[in-house]
């Protein structure tokens, strides 16, 4: 555990991407299986843990600690586990009846000098995890690492630095030993403990790791506890440093991932040139999606539009339908959503339209042949949009909500909200692997497999004909007579694919571009700021917003909205600075700030689109608000009012076009 502490904190420090991924590589190497493979699995978020929770560590620390000091800590930290790590109390030291000398596992000293969020000590180093691991034997030699007063570490001149350091240590002499006795335990024993341990044994364990554990430590367990790593490491580049620990391709990895689990013995033995490549035998596996980039008014010039297919962008959520023979031949269908969760009990009524059948007898049509006519049911893997179509057409993102994260769904459900399957890309058919092809050929394959299939509840996305950019631009603007007819209201923009793009996972520069429509923009106030989280901890940078509404005391705010994104570094530090100086009251760690008519800050906030809601006193809720711009040059007075909601959200049930706000 120390060995996978030390590789978070360098990380958490390591702003370059290089130097993040030099430190991965080098501890993949380094570090022994299984241990290896579960820090893989928990920096791609593929561990979670059924009773390790947040609300559990929040227990723990307020038995431990004044709850007023507690919620003042994480208020200014900003994040769980480094508050927890951090005021977590110092186990009593062992009894001095041992004649064995204490070890350390580079401990840090007491919380006197700020860390990570500005609360805490400097970065640890500790001894390797395979020796930090071993039972104490007697040894007349001076500890391996420990924390002296100032800050340094005193390290024997024979010692390993962990992975990927190479820094030079400071050695001082009268070392202050520290606490890690018992010696703390490895990754894959707290993996595996937290795993299989009860709902009512684990506050008991975490308490005894986090007893023997220095503050980096504790901070890496509860990082791991929880699953909010946030120390700037994503998925993609994690498992590119895998890659090239055997110089293999991250696209790799990448599309057998989904067949692959921790510790990934099979993925490291293969990357080493010990095993063979490891092979995906689920039947019905979850390809990882392609994404697109957010096209911008710069990018067309570089761009041919005759390279170009041009689809609608359908507001409803992405999802790939999965079929397959398991070994015994039984048909096996699945619903993945784009981060690949297996959502299909979600969605019984759409399962029936995912049998595209074979027959022996060519002359009846394919999608209506008497089951005794059957030889196989054909494989597939389909890429497209899940909506709700009424009477022949698309509803809004809004009623889709309905059907979306139930656990059960009730028949009245499914009469109300039939779902729908719209497709753009056929990723595998049978035993071929569709995704080395270029798009054009996929979408010509999609087509005839579509018609195939012949089901009312699964349809072709159309592609929009344009044969330039000024073209497309007016189909943009207006679907409805574009093509999109009546499915207008569901269209939130463009898709545009390279005609000879291969299906490649993660997002790859110039092969899809999605052009969305323009968002709905409104003039609000700030009301409250709370601190961020992570990195912005030290920073106001969650923002909720309101609007005017009259009342019979004459005109106030009503909250509309909150955002957390969408303003550059500049201008956050400029809202910060906001926040300090013009604070009235303080609720916990949410700021009250000053918005009169003649004094406040105005934000300029775009969103995506409205809906009525009883949880908010306005009775709207906004879909995806973030800060367009800050409104300097404008009085609170100016600031739209509930009534341009109202009317932008009757616009958007009549017609889909809301009426524009005044500015």
């Amino acid at each position: 555990m120390n060995r996978f502490a030390r590789l978070l904190d360098r990380l958490a420090y390591e702003p370059g991407r290089n130097n993040k991924l030099r430190l991965l590589t080098s501890y993949f190497r380094e570090t022994e299986d299984p241990d290896r493979g579960y820090a893989l699995a928990a920096l791609t978020g593929a561990l979670s843990f059924k009773h390790a929770k947040p609300g559990l560590i929040r227990d723990l620390i307020a038995e431990r600690s004044d709850p007023v000091l507690f919620t003042l800590s994480y208020d200014y930290v900003g994040d769980l586990s480094e508050t927890v790590a951090l005021m977590w109390p110092k186990a009593a030291p062992p009894a001095p009846s041992s004649p064995l000398p204490p070890r350390s596992g580079g401990v840090r000293g007491e919380l006197s000098s700020l860390s990570r969020s500005g609360v805490g000590g400097g970065s640890a180093n500790s001894m390797p995890e395979e020796q930090a691991d071993r039972p104490p034997t007697p040894d007349p030699s001076p500890p391996r690492a420990a924390r002296v007063e100032g800050g340094g570490i005193i390290v024997p001149q024979h010692d390993n630095p962990a992975p990927g350091d190479n820094n030079p240590v400071p050695r001082h002499n009268n070392p202050i030993l520290g606490h890690n006795n018992p010696p703390s335990p490895t990754l894959a024993e707290v993996v595996t403990t937290l795993r299989t341990l009860g709902k009512s044994e684990l506050p008991g364990q975490l308490s005894r790791w986090l007893d023997e554990l220095d503050e980096t430590g504790r901070w890496a367990l509860l990082k791991l506890v929880t699953g909010a790593m946030r120390i700037g490491i994503s998925a993609r580049l994690a498992k590119t440093a895998a890659a090239e620990l055997g110089d293999k391709d991250p696209h790799d990895i990448e599309l057998m991932w989904p067949g692959l689990t921790p510790p990934y013995l099979d993925l490291f033995a293969w990357l080493e040139g010990r095993g063979y490549k490891p092979v995906n035998l689920d039947p019905a596996p979850f390809r990882p999606v392609m994404l697109a980039h957010a096209i911008e008014n710069t990018d067309f010039a570089g761009l041919d539009a005759a390279d170009y297919v041009a689809e609608w962008k359908w507001d409803g959520i992405r999802v790939q339908a999965v079929s397959g023979l398991d070994p015994r031949g039984h048909r096996l269908t699945r619903l993945y959503s784009r981060s690949g969760e297996d959502i299909t009990k979600s969605f019984p009524d759409l399962l029936p339209s995912l049998h595209l059948q074979n027959s022996l007898d060519s002359k009846l049509d394919d999608s209506r042949k008497p089951l005794h006519a059957f030889r196989h049911q054909a494989s597939f893997a389909i890429d497209g949009e899940l909506l709700v179509v009424r009477d022949g057409r698309v509803q809004s993102f809004n009623v889709l909500q309905q059907r979306l994260n139930r656990k059960v769904v009730s028949p009245k459900l499914l009469k109300d909200y039939p779902i729908h399957l719209r497709a753009y890309d056929l990723l595998g058919e049978d035993d071929t692997d569709l995704r080395t092809l270029p798009f054009a050929e996929r979408r010509a394959r999609l087509e005839s497999f579509v018609a195939r299939l012949g089901d009312p509840r699964v349809d072709l996305s159309p592609t929009i004909p344009f044969d330039s950019w000024e073209a497309l631009t007016l189909a943009r603007r207006d679907p409805k007579s574009a093509g999109a007819g009546e499915d207008a209201d569901a269209v939130e923009g463009v898709m545009l694919k390279r005609r000879d793009a291969l299906y490649l996972p993660g997002r790859p520069k110039g092969q899809w571009w999605k052009w969305k429509r323009d968002p709905h923009v409104i003039d609000a106030v700030l009301m409250y700021a709370q601190r961020g989280h992570g990195k912005r901890s030290s920073y106001y940078s969650d923002y909720t917003f309101g609007v005017w509404n009259s009342t019979e005391n004459g005109d106030e705010l009503v909250p509309v909205g909150k955002a957390y994104f969408g303003f550059t570094d500049e201008e956050l530090m400029q809202i910060d600075r906001f926040v300090r100086r013009n604070t009235t009251e303080k609720f916990g760690p949410v700021r009250h700030v000053v918005h009169e008519p003649g004094q406040g800050l105005v934000l300029e906030v775009a969103f995506e689109g409205l809906q009525r809601s009883t949880r908010h006193k306005s009775g709207v809720a906004m879909r995806f608000p973030r800060i367009n711009r800050l409104r300097w040059d404008k009085p609170p007075r100016e600031a739209d009012r509930l009534e341009t909601l109202e009317r932008m959200l009757n616009g958007i049930a009549a017609s889909g076009a809301p009426d524009a706000p005044s500015h």
